[in-house]
């Protein structure tokens, strides 16, 4: 069986930079051992597989080279570049996920694409996990959590930018990953992103957690439309918008390869 696959620069508008997605369209989906094989083999932080239903909705999953993932932003973003250059009238994609449901895509003028999202804002919590302080090297002034992650709330981009990770102890908190975040200096907001039990060690650019870091910081900083970036050794700029319970998300992609997988 031969397989086309497109590797893809996700929130990024240069090559080497955002994060590299891999992007495959199947007839029909493979045995769940297969993808995860694929992904192990493709070693990025996460590929996607689309399958196209009768509706014309595009069925949406994605591997880590760790696990299968409910939901991510980047590799949705990827497909969507993938196959908005395949069919360039095309101005409008819809995807869907078990987990998330309906994800609303759109072209816009020049080169950005635009993901509708739903609103995952994080919550206060009770008590904030020892592991989750073991593991950053900066204690930070306000935890919070969503469905997926635990948000460690700093005063300063710088502080962002020096933390430093203890992958083992933030193992410890799976299923949840860990997100560190700050005001910006030039932009809104910064963070960066920590995942030791669903997918490696630092994502360079992570679209889903900004459906929870949009609200939490529009609710901060009173605004509806915040630019954010992700300050990873690679960096994301994303653009974010607010309206009711979605969250939009928009950005840029880099082709970088395109070839064929033999099975």
């Amino acid at each position: 069986m031969k397989l086309t696959v497109n590797f893809i620069d996700a929130f990024a508008s240069e090559p080497f930079k955002g994060n590299a997605a891999a992007v495959i369209l199947l007839e029909q989906w493979l045995p769940a051992s297969v993808m995860q094989s694929i992904a192990i083999e493709n070693n990025l932080s996460e590929t996607a597989f689309l399958v196209r239903d009768p509706e014309g909705r595009f069925l949406i999953r994605w591997f880590s080279p760790m696990k299968e993932i409910d939901f991510c932003g980047h590799a949705t973003l990827a497909s969507a570049f993938v196959l908005f250059k395949a069919d360039k009238s095309a101005s409008q994609i819809t995807f869907f996920a078990e987990a998330v449901g309906s994800l609303v895509v759109s072209r816009h003028e020049g080169d950005l694409i635009e993901m509708n999202f739903p609103n995952q804002e994080p919550q206060g919590i009770d008590h904030i996990p020892q592991d989750l302080l073991d593991g950053l090297s900066i204690n930070p002034k306000e935890v919070l959590r969503n469905r997926q992650a635990y948000f460690a709330v700093y005063e300063t981009e710088q502080q962002i930018r020096s933390v430093t990770p203890n992958l083992q102890a933030l193992k410890k908190l799976a299923p949840y990953d860990v997100v560190v975040t700050a005001p910006g200096e030039t932009h809104d907001f910064v963070s960066r992103y920590f995942w030791p039990a669903n997918g490696g060690e630092e994502d360079p650019v992570t679209g889903s957690i900004h459906s929870g870091l949009a609200p939490f910081w529009g609710q901060r900083l009173n605004k509806t439309e915040l630019i954010a970036m992700q300050v990873s050794a690679r960096t994301g700029l994303l653009s974010c918008r607010l309206e009711g319970p979605r969250v939009y998300i928009s950005g840029s992609c880099v082709q970088y390869l395109e070839g064929v997988i033999d099975i």
